[in-house]
C-alpha cells in the first residue's frame, strides 16, 4: 500500500470548482491550462494524475517563437517588404504544379522502399 507523502484539502465554490493546491501542482508538475485525470477506485478515493499529452499534439514551441518574429520585424521594417516578381512567381507554380492540394502534413509518412535491403 502507498504511503501518504503529503496531505492537503481544498473548497468547492458554488459553481462545483476549485483550485488544485500549490504542492499539488508542484508535485504533478502542472501549469496553466494543463489537464487533470481523475480515477475513481471502487473504496471512494479519488486519484488526481497529470494529463501527459503527446508530442505530435503540442504546438511548435520554435514556431510561436519565429512568427512572432516576422510579424516584429515586418512591424518595424515595412520598407523592407517587396512584392514576388512575375518571374519568381512562375517558379513556383513550376515547382509546385504536381503536388496534391489535399495532401495531409499530419499523415504518417510512408515505409522506406529500400527498408528490407
Amino acid at each position: 500500500m502507498p504511503t501518504t507523502v503529503f496531505e492537503t484539502e481544498s473548497t468547492l465554490t458554488d459553481r462545483y470548482q476549485t483550485t488544485v493546491p500549490e504542492p499539488v501542482r508542484r508535485a504533478l508538475k502542472l501549469g496553466k491550462r494543463d489537464k487533470v485525470h481523475y480515477t475513481i477506485q471502487s473504496d471512494g478515493s479519488v486519484l488526481l494524475s497529470r494529463v501527459i499529452v503527446p508530442i505530435e499534439d503540442e504546438p511548435d514551441p520554435v514556431l510561436g517563437k519565429f512568427l512572432q518574429f516576422l510579424a516584429n520585424d515586418i512591424e518595424q521594417n515595412p520598407h523592407r517588404l517587396q512584392p514576388l516578381s512575375a518571374e519568381l512567381m512562375a517558379r513556383i507554380e513550376r515547382l509546385t504544379a504536381n503536388v496534391d492540394a489535399d495532401l495531409d502534413l499530419n499523415a504518417p509518412l510512408p515505409p522506406d522502399d529500400d527498408e528490407d535491403e
